[in-house]
């Protein structure tokens, strides 16, 4: 952006029009200080502002009354935590927006998920917040308070503002279309049977569980290349090398989806004496999950390498790195004790088996003659394909696979992803529970006893589909054994699938205030 900040000093606010209000945050730091030097009260008020609204005017209006100028510094379009399909608008026309108002004086887009490096940099004298931020208990990030300290930090005050408020969340899902109408009716009943209140309570309710993730350990890394075309002496793709990013993807990406909703996550797992990672991965786990790894001599730990076009995230191919040869008789010795060290003091075991050579037939037995609550999901990949099916678990509490590995597992290409579901469920005959995840579709929820529910997707931007099904398994078991209506799981993890998707790799995990909001946005 474009510098206006010379255009301000010894200008009237008033004077100013609606886009040369619009600055950087370092910018409207430079302005204000001038201000201030002059003897003026600085405030700022922080926010989404998705769709500006009488409260949010109000709000606005209150705020600027406390002092003489008002900064108004908005989330960016990339740190908007309100669930799939939000913002509605763009943080240009955000920010255009709330320059129009004339009380207002400067608007920022701040380049993070929260308003703290904003209110070190602008240091007003007073933080305005709505009175709907007042009580502590709602905030479900912990940022509000945060931001108090950042600003007292500086020598300010945080005030909440006593002025009529409205749901932009609300007035968004009643007005505006974002979804197909079968979408729009399922999330209204939803509503109309107070989902909202029941999803929140089975969140809350697995915050003590302890659970352990039996999985392969994966290295994902995406090689950043822009594809130039085709040499004219070779059949291949020639590319241009731009940057790259390695992740702890496997079974860590979802012991870190589900270490923010529970307790105690513990990790068995095997990685290589070659190209360990270890320091990766110890770096990238939450720190309340313990690492129980050991280790594969003269074998890397499965790294798989993906070259990736940056400017829409498609891969055009990968490359594995792997020993997927099955444990020599020590390694499983080993992961034998672990299992049974780990796995029946736990509340959910999850196996997240990508079918690399981790879990053999006797640690499926085990798993399956120890866990109190196993869930299980088996992977098909270019590594297996065909070859580990989910009939390999005689026994499972809760499967979560996707369609293709469902239909394979029945040899059944043709048959709807509901009938796959209901016959699985009859060929596994000691799983009551089953979700079968369907992409763009949804998901399809069977519970043994109960009929088949198909649960609309609710995902609108799709930037990177890699470990989606993970996060979906890792988040729904907990639920799962905490007896969640199955139906009810089905829509939450349609919901940490949007969220997910939304990521590139493993980027991030999902949080539990991220899916609260989330879910909340979407039913209000």
């Amino acid at each position: 952006m474009a510098s206006n900040a010379a255009s301000f000093e010894g200008a009237a606010p008033e004077r100013l029009t609606t886009r040369s209000k619009i600055l950087t945050v370092a910018e409207v730091g430079e302005a204000v200080e001038k201000r201030r030097r002059k003897g003026l009260v600085v405030v700022q008020a922080h926010g989404t502002f998705d769709l500006l609204h009488l409260g949010h005017v109000r709000h606005l209006e209150a705020a600027r009354a406390l002092g003489d100028v008002l900064v108004v510094t908005i989330t960016a379009d990339r740190f908007v935590n309100k669930g799939p399909g939000r913002p509605v608008f763009t943080e240009a026309l955000r920010a255009e927006m709330l320059a129009a108002l004339h009380f207002v004086d400067y608007v920022a887009i701040a380049e993070a998920p929260d308003a703290i490096s904003a209110l070190e940099t602008i240091r007003p004298a007073i933080y305005a917040k709505g009175q709907d931020y007042q009580n502590p208990d709602g905030d479900v990030t912990g940022k509000i308070a945060l931001e108090r300290q950042t600003v007292e930090a500086h020598g300010g005050e945080i005030h909440f503002t006593d002025e009529v408020t409205f749901s932009s969340s609300e007035l968004i899902n009643r007005h505006f279309n974002l979804f197909e109408p079968h979408v729009r009716e399922h999330l209204s009943d939803l509503r109309d049977d107070g989902g909202l209140a029941t999803i929140l309570a089975l969140i809350e309710s697995i915050k003590d569980y302890r659970v352990v993730l039996v999985g392969d350990a994966i290295i994902d890394e995406y090689e950043y290349v822009l594809p130039m075309g085709k040499p004219p002496k070779e059949h291949i793709i020639a590319t241009r090398y731009q940057d790259s990013e390695i992740f702890a993807g496997g079974v860590f990406a979802a012991a870190n989806h589900v270490a923010s909703f529970c307790a105690e996550v513990d990790v068995i797992t095997c990685i290589g004496t070659n190209n360990s990672h270890e320091e990766l991965i110890r770096k990238n786990l939450k720190p309340n999950v313990r690492l129980h790894a050991f280790k594969r001599p003269n074998s890397p730990t499965t790294l798989k390498r993906r070259f990736v076009d940056p400017s829409s995230i498609r891969k055009l191919f990968e490359v594995y790195h792997m020993n997927d040869e099955p444990l020599t008789d020590d390694l499983e010795k080993q992961l034998k004790a672990l299992v049974g060290r780990l796995c029946p003091k736990a509340d959910v075991v999850i196996a997240t088996d990508f079918g690399h050579g981790l879990i053999g037939p006797k640690i499926v037995q085990q798993l399956t003659a120890l866990s109190p609550f196993l869930a299980v999901n088996t992977q098909s990949n270019s590594a297996n394909m065909g070859y580990n099916l989910v009939t390999r678990y005689p026994r499972a509490d809760y499967i979560c696979i996707d369609a293709p590995e469902a239909r394979l597992a029945l040899s059944d290409r043709l048959s709807t992803v509901g009938d796959i579901a209901h016959r699985l469920a009859e060929r596994i005959a000691d799983c009551p529970k089953f979700i079968v995840t369907h992409g763009k579709h949804g998901c399809v929820t069977f519970e043994r006893g109960g009929v088949v529910h198909t649960i609309p997707a609710v995902a609108r931007k799709i930037v990177d589909t890699v470990g989606a099904g993970d996060a979906f398994l890792a988040v729904t078991s907990p639920l799962v054994a905490a007896g969640a209506p199955m139906d009810i799981v089905g829509f939450i993890g349609n919901v940490v699938g949007a969220l997910k998707v939304e990521i590139v790799g493993h980027r991030y995990s999902i949080e539990k205030a991220s899916l609260i909001k989330g879910v909340t946005g979407l039913l209000k």
